[in-house]
């Protein structure tokens, strides 16, 4: 009679983990865009789970920035009103008056730097080999800044 171990597979789970970790095969061993690494239904779902993280993040983030701003010009308007602080409206009339000429000349001499045209171009490129994914960040990104 045969031993016992003969009519099963051994399978040593030590020397499979330390040959190939787990996060290879959930996140696929090559390199490239997603778009030959997953399938369609998987780039959809990545996409969407991470637009959906984001924009949640990001509606609160944004509620939070918000509040602080309107609370700390509401209670400015109270320390005005009540007389605890002076506000010299000509000085910020000519200050916001500087910040728009600054403005103006900037954005007429539409110029872009290489650098910041090198990282849109590997932006665009990255979009465009990753459709897919892309689309699912967006909608889920949507569906978070809305829950």
């Amino acid at each position: 009679a045969g031993r016992k171990e003969d009519a099963f597979n051994v399978l040593d789970l030590a020397e499979y983990t330390k040959s190939r970790p787990w996060w290879r095969k959930v996140f696929a061993p090559s390199s490239g865009s997603s778009a030959e690494k997953y399938n369609v239904a998987t780039q959809l779902v990545i996409g969407g789970v991470t637009g959906w993280c984001t924009g949640f993040i990001f509606q609160k983030v944004g509620k939070l920035a918000a509040t602080a701003v309107g609370g700390g010009f509401f209670l400015l308007q109270i320390a005005n009103h009540t007389g605890y602080i002076k506000v010299d409206w000509k000085l910020v009339e000519r200050d916001v008056n500087k910040a728009k000429q600054q403005l103006k000349f900037h954005s007429s001499s539409n110029k872009i730097s290489p650098e910041v045209k090198s990282k849109v171009d590997e932006v665009i490129i990255f979009l465009k080999k990753n459709v897919i994914l892309t689309g699912g960040f967006a909608g889920g990104f949507l569906l978070g800044m809305a829950s």
